[in-house]
């Protein structure tokens, strides 16, 4: 798991604690249950409007992405592995890369050598490996599009209940002791959809991207990879090409 995103929320959470507390006002304001239910419940409401059943069926998984995506490992690892099976190949032919191949447990990889070790066509092979990166991308931006509508919805409805706070107050002006805690439990509304969007919702669309763009980058590597293991390239050249599309940072990692 990627502590980074409950890091973040973790922070920003705190520093609207400490903020809170500075300018006297006290964080346990923020538990306004009313305040909260709408927010949430309606946000998630107007998301899913957006959606299909099939969509929302997907719901645990797009969550479990945005909070804790899977760790992707790093670059300079699958490298290796690729240079290890160019070695093998370049030695003793596709055929010998069998049993090595069961062990792998990088599910696309492990597609993408199968192929190559069955005789596919090169052109066919790559086509296959790039529709099935593509179609990934096009349901991690579905994912992300829900993430970001929640954080679109979100204000919107913080002002409708902020608009609800203030009609009880103008139905209670007979009460002016009252009118000081309603007029404070409406902006609570407000202070919630803005706080939802901005500490949570958008940056978990945000995660998700940044997750499958990394994703994706590393699976068009494995097929540059798959690729020069098919043509028989030498281990040396692999790893020269598989490097240069990596970015400096891990690339420096992988020349040390």
């Amino acid at each position: 798991m990627d502590p980074a995103t409950l890091i973040g929320f973790g922070v920003s959470v705190v520093a609207l604690f400490v903020f809170m507390t500075m300018e006297g006002v006290s964080p346990s304001a923020l538990m306004f249950l009313p305040a909260i239910v709408l927010v949430i419940v309606a946000t998630f409401g107007a998301a899913a409007a957006s959606q299909t059943m099939d969509d929302l069926k997907k719901l645990p998984t797009w969550f479990k992405m945005a909070v804790m995506p899977a760790k992707v490992p790093p670059a300079t690892d699958q490298i290796q592995t690729l240079v290890s099976l160019a070695e093998k190949a370049r030695k003793e032919g596709l055929l010998a890369l069998e049993a090595q191949v069961k062990q792998i447990e990088n599910p696309f990889l492990k597609r993408g050598l199968q192929m190559g070790i069955d005789g596919t066509d090169p052109e066919q092979l790559r086509d296959v490996l790039e529709a099935e990166i593509a179609a990934k991308k096009a349901e991690d931006k579905v994912a992300a599009k829900f993430m970001n509508a929640m954080g679109g919805y979100a204000p919107t409805i913080g002002i409708l209940g902020c608009i609800v706070g203030l009609m009880n107050v103008m139905g209670n002006l007979n009460n002016p002791e009252t009118l000081g805690p309603m007029v404070s439990a409406a902006f609570i509304a407000t202070l919630w959809g803005v706080m939802a969007a901005n500490f949570w919702f958008l940056p978990m669309g945000a995660k998700i991207i940044r997750v499958s763009e990394l994703e994706a980058a590393q699976m068009e590597m494995l097929v540059e990879g798959i690729a020069e293991i098919q043509a028989g390239t030498s281990p040396r050249a692999v790893r020269l090409k598989l490097t240069s599309l990596i970015p400096p940072s891990e690339a420096a990692k992988e020349a040390a």
